[in-house]
């Protein structure tokens, strides 16, 4: 039986990824720090270590996690606002930590939850491929999760892979849906360029199955990097009037002018930083670019070599997110 061990499994895909891996009889450790998250793991039947990735690991953290065959690490710092030396701790100590760990236990497989966020730039970029020129890195998670990538491709004998998965939503999100809704029922959305911006998203369900042709590829897609997402570039408008149809939340829209709404974002992230707490501010400049420009990715390298291709289209991600089988979900995102 194939051991695999799924660290951030208390977070959002981490817990889908533990699901789906279990149910096809994977003998799945899962790493997590939200205790509550742990316990309902726990009560669920699954075995869970409760760890700081970013701590360094000795033989007795060797012991607790045993000798995995492979590793899926969806544990990240995930934030569009925050301290730099907060995203390095997360995103680049915990994964050197982790790579090492594999390295010692002989890890045979190492697929790493990246982020388009490396790839994003102040610009439209339509059919962004893996192997484009990284442009400068926008804030720190995106700064932080290049250099992850790096750790990770720098190990070959643990045959890494790495994801790169669009703005992840599904049941359980507590992160994209929830922002977008929230922020609609506080104020009228930004409309600019005159709703120019448009994206491709991807479902959860999605994710998951890459995540698994990624475990059970061949040798040649090690030290590989492939885009996920649904494949379907969306107007931003209409998946924000999509969600909030099903939330319930009455959207409003203003017309904005891009470039003095970026500046008083700067001036608000500069702020944020210097007071206690460092809160997130009402605005970011890498929030406000998902508004304004044509984002979408080249699927293409997956399906050619993962043999992997999205089978959820926005439509059914909603039926998903706030039908029936996400009641829940659904209320609490709106």
């Amino acid at each position: 039986m194939r051991r695999v061990l799924v660290t951030g499994a208390s977070g959002f895909l981490g817990a889908h990824v533990v699901a789906r891996l279990a149910a096809t009889g994977t003998q799945v450790m899962a790493q997590g720090r939200d205790t509550a998250r742990c316990a309902a793991l726990d009560a669920g039947g699954y075995a869970v270590v409760r760890r700081d990735l970013s701590r360094p690991f000795d033989a007795a953290t060797d012991a607790t996690f045993g000798e995995p065959d492979a590793i899926v690490h969806c544990a990240a710092l995930s934030a569009p606002f925050g301290r730099l030396s907060d995203f390095e701790t997360a995103n680049v100590t915990a994964t050197r930590n982790l790579v090492d760990f594999a390295q010692r236990q002989g890890v045979r497989r190492f697929v790493h939850i990246s982020s388009p966020s490396v790839c994003f730039a102040f610009r439209d970029q339509l059919d962004v491929s893996e192997d484009m020129i990284l442009p400068e890195p926008v804030n720190a998670y995106a700064r932080t999760k290049r250099q992850g990538e790096k750790i990770v491709l720098a190990a070959p004998e643990v045959g890494p892979v790495i994801l790169r998965p669009r703005g992840i939503y599904g049941a359980g999100d507590r992160s994209l849906l929830p922002r977008l809704l929230g922020a609609a029922r506080q104020r009228p959305l930004p409309l600019f360029r005159d709703g120019h911006a448009r994206i491709d998203l991807t479902h959860v369900d999605d994710v998951v199955d890459a995540v698994v042709a990624a475990l059970e590829g061949r040798r040649d897609v090690d030290g590989q990097i492939f885009n996920v997402s649904s494949g379907e570039v969306l107007p931003v408008r209409r998946i924000a009037e999509g969600a909030c149809a099903r939330a319930g939340v009455a959207l409003r829209w203003r017309q904005m002018p891009l470039w003095p709404a970026m500046l008083a974002a700067g001036v608000m992230e500069a702020v944020a930083l210097r007071l206690p707490g460092r809160p997130e501010p009402l605005a970011t400049r890498y929030g406000l670019g998902l508004f304004a420009y044509a984002q979408s990715l080249d699927i293409s390298k997956a399906g050619r070599i993962l043999g992997w291709t999205p089978k959820v289209s926005f439509e059914e991600g909603l039926d998903r997110t706030f039908g029936n089988e996400a009641e829940g979900a659904g209320r609490a995102a709106a």
